[in-house]
């Protein structure tokens, strides 16, 4: 990726990405007034607000708009050099057509590898590493959420003091389990997220269920075969008071909290490693700061031999010619190809197209479309060769860059990253969101310093220093990888963890609701 970048950091700014590119992004906070002088004499001929696209040279009508060396867009109407490129002079270009894909023909080769990279994380029996000991306490049913948070604050005030090791207890609440097709051809996709979050590597392989007892989704199918012992339901007639079911609750964590308390961090490779990757509340410096040093972070994850995992269909759909070139093989190329089809014909069951994903706030922070969307969104993948696509829900069995199929939805996506395995994750964001998890620690990158200044106490990464020259993509991605590994070891605590800050798991569930 080519950079343009005026040089007096308190001058009239643009970017350039590509050679190709006939816009650039204004820079400067606030955007840019009719008539100011940019490098090389462009003039504005109207406001361009930071972020949006000025175009650099004429664009005639019906002529392709071009950014990152790819078309975004066609000109609904002449485009003089100096103008404002809205989106609403921009035409979106149809999706790449995926029976006619180059697949596995660009495929990377391996980068050097990196050794002698460690972490101090929570080794597991089944030999995957937590980076945090939490008790989770799984459900199988929404009717039970309401008893469980009571017993929760009785554990959290009474039993988790006595044991220090222990980081929280956690209640995995949901919206399913019952008035819902369980049989339906895919629901087997929140059912298998449920009964992968229960294993998620944070929680120690002490997994306990609270169901009700009547529900369709049976607790039962959310053990592990070999632990029977881990499960209690409401409607279980030794339970003959609201206090005995709180009792009960209570007693089986404290079993298991003793469990986790004995529990030491140790020196594990950075191998053991499993990071996801997400944007939201994306603007047009996205691809131009945070996803890139994300990107090359990704790339050191990789070489030290981690797993990484990249996600959100409608926000490589655009882009996924640029993938399936990166794929080791051609099976891992058409894993790709088939979870966009699916993707394709879920929305349209829904009367929907990718389109549908662009936010509000995405258009007001540059981004005219989901293409130029999606070329941003990608280059948090790297450069490395795509080793492995996971279905939603799935659990990741493989190392390398893995393409994790997801929707775009923030708390979607996490959802079904941590039933991957997922143990951290790193969020970019340019509009900004207080979003966290509580299930795994969640770093926030932001892609402005104006963000990172304004919101201090919430971003932990402030990737704009890349836009105003302060240091460089390979700068800003080294310095990432080691707040990785230090947030993995518990040296360091993410601003959405000190606060508290941790959303609701959401299943995603295309399966019929009755």
């Amino acid at each position: 990726m080519a950079t343009t970048l005026a040089a007096d950091a308190y001058a009239p700014r643009y970017i350039k990405l590509n050679a190709r590119d006939n816009v650039a992004i204004i820079v400067n906070d606030f955007g840019l007034p009719a008539g100011t002088m940019m490098t090389g004499g462009l003039e504005l001929r109207n406001f361009v607000p930071q972020g949006h696209k000025v175009a650099l040279s004429d664009i005639a009508k019906d002529a392709p708009i071009i950014r990152y060396g790819e078309i975004i867009g066609y000109a609904l109407d002449m485009i003089s050099a100096g103008e404002w490129v809205e989106e609403a002079r921009i035409h979106m270009p149809d999706a790449p057509d995926l029976d006619s894909l180059e697949i596995a023909n660009a495929v990377p080769e391996p980068q050097p590898p990196l050794n002698d990279y460690t972490f101090e994380g929570f080794r597991n029996r089944d030999g995957s590493v937590g980076v945090k000991n939490i008790l989770a306490i799984s459900t199988s049913v929404q009717c039970v959420a309401g008893t469980l948070e009571f017993a929760l604050k009785k554990i959290k005030a009474e039993l988790l003091p006595r044991y220090p090791n222990v980081d929280d207890v956690v209640a995995v609440t949901h919206g399913y389990g019952c008035g819902v097709a369980i049989n339906a051809p895919d629901a087997y996709i929140p059912i298998r997220t449920l009964q992968n979050i229960a294993r998620n590597p944070n929680f120690g392989g002490e997994v306990m269920v609270v169901g009700l007892g009547c529900e369709k989704l049976a607790p039962e199918r959310l053990l592990p075969k070999d632990d029977p012992g881990s499960m209690m339901r409401l409607q279980d007639e030794s339970n003959q008071s609201f206090g005995d079911m709180v009792d009960t609750i209570t007693t089986m964590a404290e079993a298991r909290l003793k469990i986790l308390n004995q529990r030491k961090r140790e020196t594990c490779p950075a191998s053991d490693l499993v990071i996801g990757l997400q944007c939201g509340g994306s603007d047009a410096f996205s691809g131009v700061t945070a996803n890139p040093a994300l990107g090359f972070a990704s790339d050191l994850l990789v070489r030290a031999g981690a797993t990484v995992m990249f996600s959100e269909v409608t926000e490589v759909r655009d882009a996924i010619e640029l993938l399936t070139r990166r794929a080791v093989n051609e099976d891992v190329g058409r894993a790709l190809i088939r979870e966009m089809d699916w993707y394709d014909s879920y929305l349209a069951r829904g009367g929907a197209d990718r389109s549908a994903n662009t936010t509000p706030g995405n258009k007001k922070g540059g981004l005219a479309n989901i293409v130029e969307k999606s070329l941003g969104s990608i280059v948090k993948s790297g450069s490395s060769a795509i080793s492995g696509v996971i279905g939603p829900g799935e659990r990741a069995t493989t190392k390398g860059l893995l393409f994790a199929a997801t929707p775009a939805s923030d708390f979607v996506c996490g959802t079904l990253q941590l039933a991957a395995g997922m143990q951290m994750q790193i969020f970019t964001t340019g509009r900004g969101t207080p979003y966290g998890l509580a299930q795994a620690p969640v770093i926030k990158v932001s892609t402005r310093t104006e963000l990172a200044k304004r919101w201090s106490d919430l971003i932990d990464f402030d990737a704009g220093r890349i836009a105003s020259g302060e240091m460089t993509i390979e700068e800003a991605g080294w310095e990432l990888f080691q707040l990785i590994l230090d947030v993995a070891s518990g040296r360091k605590q993410v601003w959405a963890d000190k606060w508290g800050l941790h959303n609701d798991l959401v299943l995603f569930n295309p399966a019929p609701v009755t």
